[in-house]
């Protein structure tokens, strides 16, 4: 599968913001943040890129002047890292690796750790419930994971085989759940949601045999469209019809690539408006746009209907990503991979020694930046500015941050850039214009990953769903929790328990001919637009109609709704109904990794590619060129 298209685990690179604000020339008098709280991952309402935790990074974009001279360097480090996340934190662990005694400091403007990877929790009824705020799971990590990103794994006492039996995939099948559509009247004329969805998730969590699916006449047969829709769709779904016969291999390749799906599905398969609708919003969750936005190509190797006469589903089946069980997830996500990486980095601030205990280990978060320590994690802290600095005889770097709305200064031997390259390229000022450029280039794309906890989840039950795609909602994906247990955290098995739902949302804005950067920079503002409220609407809303006749209640049934919204989601890898191949063959993201005398970079960006091993992968590459 071609690294283009890895958009499923979204969770490097770290928002760079902090709630002060900044007058032309100074820090002015704006509220300060109020540093780290007790236990985030309690914390409810909005999280992710949270309100005010992007104001001093928008001011520099915005061509304010703060008086970084007027700067203190009161700390003296060997490395600092600029955010975080996966990346960041892994690029710390590898340098201690090879600098015991080294003193690092990591800063990130959130009020908590892990970038993309954070974590959610709830009480409700007295049982504790953990789920994840962002990075979702460890992808085919016996497929895709280098030897570095498994010696990692391996160290921190990740067992990978583990989740075999951590990751309950008899659970949904076995109370006769299957996965669902949505159909909401404002588009289709009437709700209605349809059981038994025949198609498989790329890389699923459920087995082949266990989706508890319809024959796909019969699955269509109740789609609320016209009877000519609903043969036009059996024949995408089963059909051994070639639209392009005639042409060779590459010839189709390269037309499926410049096509996007939605266009193959209207001219090539003559499909109604409302038969490709029924489509229009199942690819958000993965690629973060919609269908009309999405290369055939893409689709076709992640399961999508309307391509068996081709002759090239041979490289869609043979891919990892198809053919690996997402099932390596514990409960929190990828953000007790974060806590594993903090625990081994930090002195002192949770107990424990593997993958088990991590899930409910207690952290300390005033442990995270103590005097002294060898590695110190300073949250609510924003980068402006990365230089190289000292003398020719001890040189270095300089970097300036704000915090509290005050402005401090780090010298350090070197520092590893893990946040997003579309700031990067703001606090450097050494970089050439190539760089800077390709740093621009990687915007990424919105989403927000929004938690429900509900008393119980009979009316799921009920339904006979564990999950619903919704094309033309809101919430395009709405589903049950991973059925994970680990350690001694226990996964709600029985309806009558509290449980959490994962509802994904992905802002749209533009036309399909608009450049695709423009139209997530207008979704991203749309998103930073929305207040609290039109999340919990839409969630009570399409949860009615899913589970309402099911027995579901809003009013009486949801306990609590985090929403965790990411402004910058999926890292940029390149599309190509918009992306002309690079000339001279040099990709955006080699240009724009390239180290500046002692600054290196690291983060998903710097792969194109939203996944953990990339993250782990680019922070080794960033301290290896350190050396």
């Amino acid at each position: 599968m071609s690294s283009s298209i890895t958009r499923r685990d979204f969770l490097n690179g770290v928002a760079l913001g902090v709630a002060a604000s900044a007058l032309p020339g100074a820090i002015g008098a704006a509220p300060a943040t109020t540093g780290p709280v007790a236990y985030p991952p309690a914390l409810g309402g909005f999280r992710g890129a949270a309100e005010g935790t992007w104001s001093a990074a928008h001011a520099l974009r915005d061509g304010t002047r703060f008086a970084l001279d007027d700067a203190t360097f009161d700390e003296s480090v060997d490395l600092v890292v600029v955010g975080a996340g996966i990346s960041g934190l892994a690029a710390a662990w590898f340098y201690r690796r090879e600098h015991p005694g080294a003193r690092i400091l990591l800063l990130d403007p959130l009020d908590d750790f892990g970038g993309h990877a954070q974590r959610n929790e709830f009480v409700v009824g007295g049982r504790r419930l953990v789920s994840y705020g962002g990075s979702e799971s460890l992808q085919s990590p016996k497929s895709l994971y280098s030897p570095v990103a498994r010696d990692l794994l391996a160290a921190l006492r990740v067992d990978v085989d583990r989740f075999e039996t951590a990751f309950d995939r008899e659970l949904y099948p076995g109370l006769g759940l299957s996965r669902g559509v949505l159909f909401k009247r404002e588009h289709f004329g009437t709700d209605r949601l349809v059981t038994g969805d025949p198609q498989r998730m790329v890389a699923d969590d459920v087995p082949p045999g266990r989706m508890n699916a319809r024959p796909v006449a019969e699955f269509v047969a109740d789609f609320p469209v016209s009877q000519a829709s609903r043969r036009q769709l059996v024949e995408l779904y089963t059909s051994n019809r070639d639209p392009l016969a005639g042409m060779t291999r590459g010839d189709k390749q390269r037309v499926l690539e410049r096509t996007s799906y939605r266009e193959w599905l209207l001219r090539h398969w003559a499909l109604t408006e409302e038969a490709a609708d029924t489509f229009h919003g199942r690819t958000l969750d993965f690629f973060a746009t919609a269908t009309d936005a999405v290369p055939a190509a893409w689709a076709m190797e992640t399961g999508y209907p309307g391509f068996r006469g081709l002759g090239l589903q041979d490289a869609g089946a043979a891919s990892p990503e198809m053919d690996d069980p997402y099932i390596h997830h514990f409960p929190d996500g990828n953000a007790s991979l974060a806590r594993l990486l903090v625990r081994s980095l930090v002195p002192g601030v949770a107990p424990g020694r593997d993958m088990e205990d991590v899930v409910l280990a207690p952290f300390d978060y005033s442990r995270l930046d103590v005097a002294g320590a060898p590695a110190r994690l300073r949250l609510g802290s924003t980068v402006l500015r990365v230089r190289n600095g000292g003398t020719q005889a001890s040189p270095g770097v300089e970097t300036i941050y704000v915090r509290d709305g005050r402005l401090h200064g780090v010298r350090s031997r070197h520092a590893v850039l893990a946040c997003w390259h579309t700031m990067s390229h703001y606090l450097v000022p050494e970089l050439g214009e190539g760089q800077r450029a390709a740093l621009a280039s990687n915007v990424k794309a919105p989403l927000v990953y929004v938690k429900v906890a509900v008393r119980d989840w009979r009316p799921w039950v009920r339904r006979g769903v564990h999950e619903v795609t919704n094309p033309m909602g809101f919430y395009s994906r709405l589903k049950l929790d991973y059925p994970v247990s680990l350690g001694s955290y226990a996964f709600p098995r029985s309806p009558d328990q509290p449980m959490v739902l994962h509802l994904v949302h992905v802002p749209l804005a533009g036309e399909p001919g608009d450049d695709l950067r423009a139209r997530f920079r207008a979704a991203r503002a749309q998103l930073q637009a929305m207040p609290f409220g039109a999340f919990e609407s839409a969630a009570r809303d399409e949860l009615t109609r899913i589970a309402g006749p099911g027995g579901f209640d809003a009013d009486r049934d949801v306990a609590a709704i985090t929403v965790n919204r990411w402004g910058h989601g999926y890292a940029y890898g390149g599309n190509p109904l918009y992306d002309p191949p690079p000339a001279g063959g040099l990709e955006p993201t080699a240009v724009a990794r390239v180290p500046v005398g002692r600054i290196a970079f690291a983060n998903s960006d710097s792969a194109g590619s939203a996944y953990a091993h990339a993250a782990i992968d680019e922070a080794d590459r960033a301290i290896r060129e350190l050396r």
